[in-house]
């Protein structure tokens, strides 16, 4: 099957725009739910953390996961965790609930059983959408080439606001003609179909297959250039035991560690505000007296504002040069987030050693594997 760039690309825009309407979903429901459930507003701020809890471990344990299994199963592993959730989240009758109430009671909360049982497929649903986050960054960054990359990460990014946007938009038609759970049906449909999309539209990363050199990996790696349009290889480059050793822990230390811990405190302080508006502007406009749909509006234009602010610093981005040898630590538009996964992925291979200004990691693999291939992508 054919491959190119632009389609891995718009995958991993259509899997952010996807993750960011599984994230603000539970925004757009919870006025209803308020209202179907008698539930109050402290009560409610509970489940409308929840995901971001499954996102920490998600991103910490399945992002780690991408690195030893491999991008493509990983995302479609957490496709399916993130259907899953999000169907069940319908199904939300207190019976789970029941069982995972004294876990809350333990931490000086009481809620209701309907609530605890929302929250664990919450909980589940936020796993999901961590590893994706973890993830797609790797994919976008690697089948990227230099010249074009920071621009890649970026259009990658504004996908999550505009899939918050767009999803706000047409689930608040939803909530018009139906109740809360159209919106959580609507984000398990298109999860669900964007499994065969990703199984057979986004093959394996040269760049994790040339580094871990799995069983099969020579023949993985020419399936992927062959639809890359690139020519095939007959043996994989040696990588120095020093390269294997290499993982998400060389991030903790110099000379990356600085930019790690800015990075990273930037991220914090963007998220801390970020999505504390997002979790309570729809409750917030209902408050008010307005009716959900019109929330569910609301918080999409301010979505649309995010969209529009990374596409803005992505094309700023593309007007400046590399300062130094490390060519991937120029600044990376749309979030820290961003930031913090073109690290990891100079932890893995110092690229500064591998690569040359405007070539695609493949032309990289021709260059070094002695076959290469002047491609521009």
């Amino acid at each position: 099957m054919q491959f190119s760039h632009q389609t891995i690309d718009g995958i991993t825009v259509a899997l952010n725009a996807l993750d960011g309407f599984d994230v603000t979903s539970i925004s757009f429901a919870s006025p209803g739910i308020a209202m179907e459930w008698g539930i109050d507003r402290a009560a409610l701020g509970i489940v409308l953390s929840m995901e971001l809890i499954g996102m920490a471990i998600g991103s910490v344990f399945l992002g780690g996961l991408a690195d030893k299994i491999g991008r493509r199963p990983t995302v479609l592993g957490c496709l399916v965790v993130m259907a899953t959730g999000m169907f069940m989240a319908t199904t939300s009758t207190g019976v789970l609930g029941g069982l995972v109430t004294p876990l809350f009671a333990l931490l000086g909360y009481t809620v209701d059983a309907r609530l605890a049982d929302l929250a664990v497929w919450r909980i589940i649903t936020g796993l999901g959408i961590g590893g994706m986050l973890a993830a797609i960054n790797a994919v976008v960054a690697e089948f990227s080439n230099f010249k074009r990359r920071d621009l890649n990460v970026a259009i990658m990014s504004i996908g999550y606001p505009v899939g918050a946007a767009l999803g706000g938009f047409i689930t608040s038609t939803g909530l018009e003609l139906a109740e809360w759970r159209s919106v959580f049906y609507f984000g398990a449909t298109v999860t669900i179909v964007m499994i065969p999309t990703v199984y057979f539209l986004m093959p394996e990363s040269v760049h994790w297959l040339t580094r871990k050199q799995p069983v099969g990996a020579l023949d993985k790696v020419n399936r992927t250039l062959t639809s890359l349009g690139h020519t095939t290889v007959t043996e994989l480059p040696a990588v120095s035991a020093d390269v294997r050793k290499r993982s998400s822990g060389d991030l903790f230390r110099p000379p990356l560690l600085t930019v790690t811990i800015l990075a990273t405190m930037a991220y914090f302080f963007h998220i801390t505000t970020f999505y504390y508006i997002v979790k309570w502007v729809p409750t917030i406009v209902v408050g008010m007296g307005f009716a959900p749909s019109s929330a569910g509006y609301v918080l999409s234009w301010l979505n649309v504002g995010g969209a529009t602010g990374g596409t803005v610093l992505g094309l700023l981005t593309v007007a400046t040069k590399p300062t130094d040898d490390w060519k991937i630590t120029r600044l990376v538009p749309g979030t820290a987030r961003e930031l913090v996964g073109d690290l990891a992925f100079a932890a893995g291979i110092p690229l500064h050693e591998l690569t040359t200004e405007g070539a695609s990691l493949e032309e990289v693999f021709l260059e070094l594997t002695a076959q290469p291939e002047e491609t521009e992508t």
